[in-house]
């Protein structure tokens, strides 16, 4: 249940593998740096809160975690949620749910639900992320066209009518140095193999910023001196009321993160040609967000980025992901009143940048394109994300794929009677075929698929549309892998009107779940011992018997 990766891999741990775990993870720490200041200020926060929660939760993901090589750390898809708890409750009340948070995924972690991301379906992953990336690119207009607005709503139409309402106040120098940034991170990957566009473009353009005195906003301007040192640890106050109001929040954090964790961990498996654990994982994760809040910072999950670039720079033992928190805390240390010269509107060309990566637009493109059910999935979430609440997106994502799945299986399952006479294949055993004649006053239904609510109506509709009752029904159950309990009761209530009419009930081919359900509900007595056989010859020959 619990075992992080990095004891593992420090059994067998060499002196070359420590080398390139320091190199990638140095590399990795340095590209963290403009992302956690990013993610910070577009969810609502100071810089300094990105920094402490990517070298907190980065290095305890990395000591606790159940990756070889997944780094931790401040993502966008918290933005949306982070931004809403600061406008709503402070950041104290932040704090609060991602404590919260953390101990949700420990839970999840100890209850073993770390493959539970599996049941999450993939157009409400697509419908969700897309909308999140949406919703981050329109929390960077005001500071990439360098527009004069104070607070800026959470809600998506209110926010862009406050955008075309202040157009008039834009800033062209810090329109030029976002649209900068975004050509410099499209280049840089042509010309610089193994540094990080992002890290160039954050240098240069602050640079160009810093020495010509260009007129526009930086970090310094708008948050002061960023603090050289980690905070000692805080929690502030907790009474029950807020605690009731930010039980939703802290669920919608933990559910982010579970599911970005590990499917980031499940992209690294398939480059590393590893395994993760995931239940471990979780726990890890779930430490790693209560660090987070002691210290101040924001919920962190896995962060997919990151995680690829350590792994393409040779990263492969949790060491790379320590290195990578020690490297920021020394940036932090002795670099950080460098941060301050940082124009906003170079983070926001950085976020714009992610957001249109982080949109999967391709994948949306081809789930539209996929069935009706499909589309309607995705297009719920992601409307709901955006206009709405992503708690409620995703609520109404996966309840609404359920409701398709069930209806699909419903639809499967059918129960159809069988002519006069048929062949038995035996379900494709190398034997030949054998051929029945059905008796006079005999009736063969075969049942498909799984008996389960969503079809639990099939039997009343065998007896509904019989006119005239036969002496014996044979129910063939070989096609049918699974019964619940609302098909068991409407199979309950078949058998006992095939009693009250005084037909015989027969039962053929049953599997094991199934078996095991009807003695559980006593229906295999009701039916009796004598009336269940494992082939049709057998029931045929009872059957005739009866007659």
């Amino acid at each position: 249940m619990f075992s992080p990766k990095l004891f593992t891999c420090l059994k067998n741990y060499s002196k070359e593998q420590f080398i390139a775990d320091s190199i990638a993870g140095m590399i990795v720490g340095v590209v963290a740096i403009p992302l956690a200041i990013a993610f910070a200020i577009a969810s609502g926060v100071s810089p300094d809160k990105g920094l402490f929660t990517a070298i907190i939760a980065g290095f305890i993901v990395s000591v606790l975690g159940g990756s070889r090589v997944q780094i931790g750390g401040p993502t966008g898809a918290f933005v949306v949620i982070v931004y809403g708890i600061v406008q709503k409750f402070g950041v104290d009340g932040l704090i609060i749910a991602t404590f919260m948070a953390g101990i949700i995924l420990i839970l999840m972690g100890l209850a073993k639900l770390g493959t539970a991301v599996k049941f999450i379906p993939h157009p409400v992953i697509v419908g969700f992320t897309s909308g999140i990336a949406v919703i981050i690119f329109s929390s960077q207009i005001k500071d990439f066209f360098g527009l004069q607005i104070g607070k800026v709503p959470a809600e998506f139409v209110e926010k862009w009518r406050l955008y075309f309402a202040n157009m008039h106040t834009l800033n062209q120098t810090a329109l030029i140095l976002g649209v900068l940034t975004i050509l410099i991170i499209m280049i840089s990957p042509k010309i610089f193999k193994r540094i990080p566009g992002a890290l160039i473009a954050l240098l240069s353009v602050s640079a160009l910023s810093a020495f010509l005195h260009l007129p526009v906003e930086t970090i310094g301007t708008r948050f002061g001196e960023l603090p050289h040192t980690l905070p000692m640890p805080h929690f502030p106050h907790i009474d029950l009321k807020i605690i009731r109001e930010l039980i939703q929040p802290a669920v919608t954090i933990a559910l982010l993160g579970a599911i970005e964790s590990l499917l980031s961990a499940i992209v690294a498996d398939g480059m590393i040609g590893g395994r993760h654990r995931s239940n471990t994982e979780l726990i890890g994760q779930g430490v790693a967000n209560i660090g987070s809040a002691f210290f101040g910072g924001i919920p962190a999950t896995g962060a997919i980025a990151r995680t690829v670039t350590n792994i393409k720079n040779g990263g492969r033992t949790p060491v790379a992901g320590i290195v990578h928190a020690l490297t920021l805390l020394l940036v932090m240390l002795f670099l950080g009143a460098w941060i301050k010269y940082v124009p906003l509107a170079c983070l926001a060309g950085i976020l714009v940048v992610i957001a249109y990566h982080m949109s999967e637009w391709r994948s949306f493109r081809e789930l539209v394109k996929w069935s009706r059910a499909t589309s309607m999935v995705l297009l719920f979430t992601f409307l709901l994300t955006v206009f709405v609440d992503l708690n409620v997106a995703i609520e109404v994502g996966v309840v609404l794929s359920a409701f398709i799945f069930m209806k699909r299986m419903a639809d499967v399952t059918n129960v159809k009677m069988v002519a006069k006479e048929f062949d038995d294949d035996d379900k494709g055993e190398d034997r030949p075929l054998s051929s029945f004649v059905i008796p006079s006053g005999v009736e063969i239904y075969e049942v498909n698929g799984p008996l389960f609510f969503g079809a639990a109506n099939s039997f009343d509709e065998i007896d509904r549309q019989v006119s005239v009752k036969p002496k014996v029904r044979i129910l063939r159950f070989r096609d049918v892998p699974l019964i619940d309990s609302t098909g068991m009761h409407a199979l309950k209530g078949f058998c006992n009107k095939c009693k009250n009419s005084k037909v015989q009930l027969i039962v053929t081919g049953l599997h094991v779940q199934p078996l095991n359900e009807m003695v559980k509900a006593n229906l295999y007595d009701l039916i009796g011992e004598q009336n269940v056989f494992s082939s049709m010859k057998e029931a045929i020959a009872r059957a005739e018997q009866l007659l």
